[in-house]
């Protein structure tokens, strides 16, 4: 076997391993505090939430892909927000008046929360969107898009 096809077998293979593994037996990270706008003026602060379960999802107006899961963050909100999930979509970089039309557009249920110069994004090292980001008692559970809706599932189970 050459060395390429060894380097090649070995980055496959730690990636199946990080893929496959459930997010929690890594080592958890705090979620970095934050207070930004919602589109109705309102503050929001992480802080609020405590103990509470709380779904970031990091979007743009523009992400045709973010358009596209849409219906998907809605089932979520509808699942699990009369269990006790707090969500929160936070738009990166754009005016309010845009979000908010595209916010009342899609009639989106969850609070709309303004990340007008990024800050909150890159603290939880958004690098493309959409993004979801699981806090559950102030520690981030998952930041993997597929696997949230199973540890959705494991959480509000009981």
């Amino acid at each position: 076997m050459s060395n390429r096809n060894i380097h090649f077998f070995w980055i496959t293979a730690i990636l199946a391993i990080y893929l496959l593994i459930p997010s929690w037996c890594f080592a958890q990270e705090q979620a970095p505090r934050f207070s930004i706008r919602d589109t109705n003026g309102r503050i929001f602060s992480l802080s609020d939430y405590g103990k509470k379960t709380v779904l970031l999802i990091f979007s743009t107006t523009w992400c045709p892909s973010c358009r596209t899961e849409l219906p998907h963050f809605k089932q979520i909100y509808q699942t699990y927000s009369q269990r006790g999930l707090e969500m929160a979509y936070i738009d990166i970089q754009e005016s309010r008046d845009k979000v908010a039309r595209f916010a009342a557009k899609y009639q989106l249920p969850y609070r709309i929360l303004l990340d007008e110069k990024g800050d909150v994004a890159s603290a939880y090292g958004i690098m493309g969107v959409p993004a979801m980001i699981l806090i559950k008692d102030g520690v981030v559970v998952t930041r993997n898009y597929r696997l949230v809706d199973g540890t959705l599932q494991k959480l509000f189970s009981k």
